[in-house]
This record gives C-alpha cells, sequence and structure tokens, in this order.
C-alpha cells in the first residue's frame, strides 16, 4: 500500500514562469526528502499550513513522518495533465544537463509522464496525444493566412502550445509575441500584472493590419483571482477593462471585429457561497461572449454555446469556411 510521503502546494512545484527557486524547494522535498516542515500525515500538514495563513496553493514543503529519498533506478509517475505546468518540474528529474539549479548529483530515475508534456523531452507517457486535424492556426496557415499569438509567460502556453492542439513548434504564417510576467512572489502584489505592456504591442500589431487573425490571452482576472484577494482582484479586472477600452480603439481605427470571452470562471466569484470561505478556483459559470464589429449581427444560440464554437464563429467572421473536423457552429450570424 502507498503512503504520501510529502505535501507541496502547487506555487513551487508546478512553477512554469522559471522562478526555479520554487521548484527547487519541491524538488529537494521529493528527491531528497528535505522540508520546512515535519507532519505526521498529510491532513496534519494541511493543518499545519493554514494555521501559518497558506492556502492550499502555497503550502510550504512538508515532509511526512520521516524523510524519504528518490533512488536510482526507481519509477517515478507524474500524474499532472497540466502540460505547462508539468515542464520544469520534469526537466529537474530527467535532464541531464539541467542548469535551473544545482541539484547536487544527478540521481537517474524511470520517470513516465501521464500525457506528452513537451515533444522533445522524449519521454515515456502513460497517454500519448491524440492527433488533431485542422485546428484554427493549421487550418489557417493552410490557407496562407497570417497570425499572432501574444500573451504573457503566465498564459503563452495557452495561445500557443494548448491553442495549436499540443504542437510546439508555429504554424507557417504564425508569429509569437511574449511578454514577460512580473516578478513578484504573488500576483495580488500586482493585479495589473504586465497587461499594459501586452495591450501596447497588441495595439501596435492592430493597427499594422499585417494579420489575419490575433488572439491574445489577459492573465490577470485568473491569476489574481486565485489569491483570493478581492480588492486586488478588483484591480486586476479594471486593468483589464482599460486595456480592452484602447483595444477597442485600435479594432475601430482599422474597421476590424473582435471577438471577447472565456474558458473558464473565477474572478466573478470570490466567496464560497455555500460556506463563506474565500474562493479561490476556477469556476463552471457561463463566461460573456462579446462581439464587437460594424456590422449587424445577433447571436445564434445565447444558452449553449461552447469552446467548440469559437473557431466557426472566427471563421465566419473572416469570411473562410469552416472544415470538416471543426464539430462546432458559429455563435453569431450576421443580419
Amino acid at each position: 500500500m502507498g503512503e504520501i510521503a510529502s505535501v507541496i502546494g502547487r506555487y513551487f512545484s508546478l512553477d512554469r514562469d522559471n522562478r526555479w527557486d520554487r521548484v527547487r524547494s519541491a524538488y529537494e522535498l521529493i528527491a531528497k526528502g528535505k522540508g520546512k516542515f515535519l507532519a505526521q500525515s498529510a491532513i496534519e500538514a494541511i493543518e499545519m499550513a493554514y494555521e501559518r495563513g497558506e492556502t492550499d496553493e502555497f503550502v510550504q514543503s512538508s515532509v511526512i513522518k520521516s524523510p524519504t529519498k528518490i533512488n536510482k533506478g526507481d519509477v517515478m509517475i507524474f500524474m499532472n495533465y497540466r502540460a505547462d505546468r508539468a515542464r520544469q518540474i520534469t526537466q529537474a528529474f530527467t535532464d541531464e544537463n539541467f542548469q535551473g539549479f544545482s541539484r547536487g548529483s544527478f540521481v537517474p530515475t524511470q520517470f513516465i509522464c501521464l500525457t506528452e508534456y513537451k515533444k522533445d523531452f522524449n519521454l515515456p507517457m502513460a497517454y500519448p496525444p491524440a492527433k488533431l486535424n485542422n485546428v484554427l492556426g493549421k487550418y489557417l496557415s493552410n490557407l496562407g493566412m497570417t497570425q499572432l499569438r501574444i500573451a504573457e509567460t503566465e498564459k503563452y502556453a495557452h495561445v500557443t502550445f494548448f491553442l495549436n492542439g499540443g504542437i510546439e513548434r508555429p504554424f507557417y504564417g504564425e508569429d509569437r509575441i511574449l511578454i514577460p510576467s512580473p516578478d513578484v512572489a504573488t500576483y495580488d502584489m500586482k493585479p495589473e500584472m504586465s497587461a499594459f505592456e501586452l495591450t501596447d504591442d497588441l495595439a501596435e500589431n492592430i493597427e499594422s493590419q499585417k494579420y489575419d487573425l490575433i488572439i491574445c490571452n489577459f492573465a490577470n482576472t485568473d491569476m489574481v483571482g486565485h489569491s483570493g484577494k478581492l480588492d486586488a482582484t478588483i484591480k486586476a479586472v479594471e486593468a483589464v477593462d482599460t486595456c480592452l477600452g484602447i483595444i477597442y480603439q485600435a479594432i475601430l481605427s482599422i474597421d476590424g471585429e473582435m471577438l471577447i470571452t472565456a474558458d473558464h470562471g473565477n474572478a466573478e466569484q470570490m466567496v464560497n457561497p455555500k460556506t463563506g470561505e474565500v474562493h479561490t478556483a476556477h469556476t463552471n459559470n457561463p463566461v460573456p461572449l462579446i462581439f464587437v464589429s460594424g456590422r449587424a449581427a445577433i447571436i445564434a444560440k445565447p444558452e449553449e454555446g461552447a469552446l467548440s464554437d469559437i473557431a466557426p464563429t472566427l471563421l465566419l467572421m473572416m469570411g473562410v469556411e469552416q472544415p470538416d473536423e471543426m464539430t462546432g457552429s458559429s455563435l453569431i450570424t450576421f443580419k
């Protein structure tokens, strides 16, 4: 029967912003059994963290009962399915030429990933990725159209790797802009994050009329919403609102069109209505769909839209035929 050997929050173990000092604490806990705290059970470790004022994401490294080390040849099965958050800690355990921090002597293990975290990792995986044909970016590329993907570090993978169906490299005609996320411990300390820097670049590229499609992701409402701090989250929402106003003006200046939506909720619910406790997780609430255009249009499916409908909607806006592989349908119709 397996036992829980250690507990640590994803702030440390699943960092995706090259904050290697955070990953180091998770690596040393798992690989060497070195932690800041000692508890007799996982439940006690969590209770101790709550007493220190730490929520789940920020639980500091805690050893359960006694230190447990990883030894040469041990089998490690990494059960996280989020590629963007799994990459750095995977590198720490598997890359012989790892440069993120000093590990001491490298201990080779049989490391198995749940899914494909990165193509060039060349590691065994339990569930290889399904091949997706004619995803939005590839389809537009095949048509000879141009596209830009832009986000700050925290959401860069979402507009590139994830949106491209798990393909790391850009498609032909696809440019990318990465805006560094601010170097702060937690984003409630800077709720605007890098939204204004991102918006400056985005507006400039909109006005250049260089691209047929631009896809952008604002990280603020999600990343600051995870803090559970209402005042900071309000500031994050206000920052995004201001930036959307700037982008709106840029769109109008070129007679363009814009679709604004989200893939999940977070900032709209900061308190658990049943318990009264702070709510820091994603929600499954309906998300907005805002269409900006000089053309008259109506919302085709106001109650039952899904993320699979976004690409067909964009294609309709662009006057491009929808491929057979896309099973969704446009959320708008033009009058």
